[in-house]
């Protein structure tokens, strides 16, 4: 049976289950996996052998990399930065060069369940360091996703190093790192005229470009015709570039007025009856369309298909045209302020595909994992990268390295920008390196990650106050830890230790009542809390009035989710031109109404029917002397006229707008209305 939502048909070949090991990462440090070594940049751990534990159970100690290994075996080289170029509308043509481990297939498929299990296999070509955990049974493989388990970082020994200098308090002054000089490539906010007039319409273009629009209709032409030749029965006309923007303005219309099914909007005959869409778009049209939508070519979609299992294939290929568009044209519109936040989006999607993810604290937590750079003032998607395994950068340093170094470039954005992250990416590597390139960064740091000090003298206890604060500068690096109603971990190359700064938190006395008190607050905690909610700000916009839906065809989410960002963005910018001109903006729903309006071509308001006030009768010409009431304005009675009878009257019908008679004797008001059509009847006076 079709579903309302999505009537698709569902093509088996590409939407088998294929969950793969490498796709499903939690939130941690590193990625379980066969190597022949461990890199010497990422988060590895050395495991401890528990007498308690049997043999077999417990994980051997991780092996270092020899030094006789080559260069070769390690992909720690940086791939050179490739220039930056304004959107003109064009499709764009880079693509990132994603490698795999070759040696990995091989080795999994060579194994036995059994030697899966047991760590003790003898390899004699290659150093076997067991940190991935194999289903045992192949059928659950293909039913069931295996969702990586959550690390508990405390449980786990951690490479640190030990700090020669113990930690300080607030009461020791901290002159804080050298300022970075803020030097944009460009000029931060729209790069737009701000003098003209945008309508929403303009801004959404700037987006989803004419070029970039003909692209689509080319690519879903293609994709209907195949469908067809394959057996589909539908009839087909080919989309033009005005229709698809009819489309998405529906797609707006769905995302404003709610309904259960799709089809609801074309109900007819009914109370609940929505008449707009059936003015620009038949249901089955409608349908129609968002069944064949396409971004990439289907002809070059078959080509990358056939190098399924190669390093040459392309998870992505589906995507790629429309979403590096829509990148360039992010790039291009805005130039973000100083203060940045990198963090993690989920896209809400459940498709048995291998590139969904599950991370137990987000809201969204089964879905799509794209890493997002945003403007933390005001929530501008400035870039973005879909994850898709640990090979999704190619830099080599660990996907939470690599992730921050891909989407802040100083040849994008320029030197001196502030960068905010949350533990998941946060490292001391990571920081220096950003220094180095003339970024500031700050963020929550994980103890276990390699650089944090662990010197204890002088540290926090349990049974330190709430309000202690502890830190130690490394050069430009900067480590905090403070007290609160738990640990807080800290790292900044921006921040001094401690300004001053108090905030109020609630305390129960000992006679019970509650009492506020004012304790201090490290400088970087408190600058983390006001610009990290770049990302977050970000997604509650694109929450209210947001374009996804359900689909049979795991790229059709993302290509809402294109859609959702394009206009978010537009209503960025909208904020900011009204700000610069001193105007009054609209608001977040007068802006997406006025989009479908002008995407669907009709106008927003339309012109209200007259009311009905019902037939009563009012005098024919209202006048103030009482005295004339009752002669001003008399006109011929309507019905007395075609009674052959000569009367007449003040009063007329509100509604109607005849003259008629309302007397006690003689009410042709009545009359007329329920004997309207008929041959009148002939009025006997009482006189006569």
């Amino acid at each position: 049976m079709e579903s309302d939502t999505e009537m698709e048909d569902f093509d088996s070949s590409e939407e088998e289950s294929n969950w793969s090991d490498d796709s499903y990462l939690a939130d941690e440090d590193f990625s379980f996996d066969y190597q022949e070594g461990v890199d010497a940049h990422e988060d590895a751990l050395d495991w401890e052998e528990d007498s308690n534990e049997s043999a077999g159970d417990t994980p051997p100690r991780v092996t270092p990399r020899k030094e006789s290994q080559s260069e070769s075996e390690v992909n720690c080289s940086g791939s050179p930065e490739e220039p930056w170029l304004p959107c003109k509308g064009s499709q764009s043509t880079r693509t990132s060069s994603v490698k795999t481990d070759e040696d990995d297939a091989p080795l999994l498929s060579t194994l036995q369940p059994d030697q899966q299990r047991s760590p003790s296999v003898n390899l004699s070509t290659k150093t076997y360091s067991p940190r991935k955990r194999v289903l045992a049974s192949p059928s659950l493989k293909c039913k069931v996703p295996r969702l990586s388990t959550p690390r508990k970082t405390s449980r786990l020994p951690h490479r640190t190093t030990e700090s020669d200098q113990p930690w300080k308090t607030e009461e020791h002054p901290d002159e804080g790192p050298q300022p970075l000089r803020f030097c944009p490539c460009r000029p931060p906010g729209p790069q737009v005229d701000p003098s003209a007039m945008y309508s929403p319409l303009d801004l959404f273009q700037m987006f989803f470009t004419k070029v970039t629009v003909r692209t689509l209709c080319d690519n879903t032409n293609r994709q209907a015709a195949r469908n067809i030749g394959r057996g589909k029965k539908f009839k087909w006309i080919d989309i033009t570039v005005k229709e698809f923007y009819k489309f998405i303005g529906l797609v707006f219309f769905t995302a404003l007025v709610k309904t259960r099914a799709i089809s609801d909007y074309w109900i007819t005959n009914s109370i609940f009856s929505i008449p707009f869409p059936a003015t620009v778009m038949n249901r089955d049209r409608y349908r129609i369309i968002s069944w064949n939508i396409h971004m990439s070519d289907p002809d070059e979609d078959a080509v990358n298909d056939s190098k399924k299992g190669t390093p040459e294939y392309d998870r992505l290929f589906h995507l790629k045209p429309l979403m590096n568009d829509i990148r360039h044209a992010c790039m291009s519109c805005f130039h973000p302020h100083r203060n940045l936040a990198v963090d993690e989006r989920m896209v809400a999607s459940k498709a048995r595909n291998g590139l969904i993810e599950y991370i137990k604290s987000k809201p969204t937590k089964f879905g799509f994992k794209i890493f997002v750079l945003a403007d933390s003032s005001n929530g501008y998607t400035v870039d973005y990268a879909v994850y898709i395994g640990k090979n999704t950068f190619p830099v080599g340093f660990g996907i939470c390295h690599d992730s921050v170094m891909s989407l802040v470039r100083p040849s994008v954005l320029g030197s001196g920008y502030h960068v905010y992250l949350d533990n998941y990416f946060s490292s001391p590597k990571l920081f220096k390196d950003l220094f180095d390139m003339k970024m500031g960064a700050c963020g929550t740091m994980r103890e276990g990650r390699l650089g944090f000090p662990r010197s204890e003298e002088n540290a926090l206890t349990k049974k330190s106050p709430r309000g202690s604060l502890r830190w130690i500068r490394e050069g430009s690096l900067l480590f905090v830890k403070w007290k609160d109603a738990r640990e807080v971990s800290m790292g900044t190359t921006i921040h001094q230790a401690y300004g001053g700064e108090t905030i109020k938190r609630k305390r129960k006395n000992k006679d019970g009542k509650w009492s506020h008190e004012s304790i201090p607050v490290p400088t970087p905690i408190l600058e983390y809390n006001k610009n990290m909610g770049g990302v977050d700000l970000s997604d509650q916009l694109i929450t209210y009035f947001s374009a996804h839906r359900k689909t049979m065809k795991w790229y059709r989410t993302l290509f809402y989710h294109f859609v959702d960002i394009a206009t978010t963005n537009s209503y960025i910018i909208h904020k900011d031109l009204c700000k610069v001109n001193k105007l009054q903006p609209m608001t977040h729903k007068e802006f997406t109404q006025a989009l479908v309006a002008q995407l669907c071509e009709v106008s927003i308001e339309t012109q209200s029917k007259p009311t009905n006030t019902g037939h009563t009768p009012v005098p024919i010409k209202p006048v103030a002397d009482k005295s004339k009431r009752s002669s001003a304005g008399r006109k011929r009675c309507e019905l007395c006229k075609k009674s052959g009878h000569s009367k007449d009257t003040p009063w007329k019908c509100n509604e109607c707008g005849v003259p008629l008679c309302v007397i006690p004797d003689r009410n042709c008001f009545h009359d007329w209305h329920n004997f309207e059509g008929m041959a009148p009847v002939e009025y006997q006076s009482s006189d006569s």
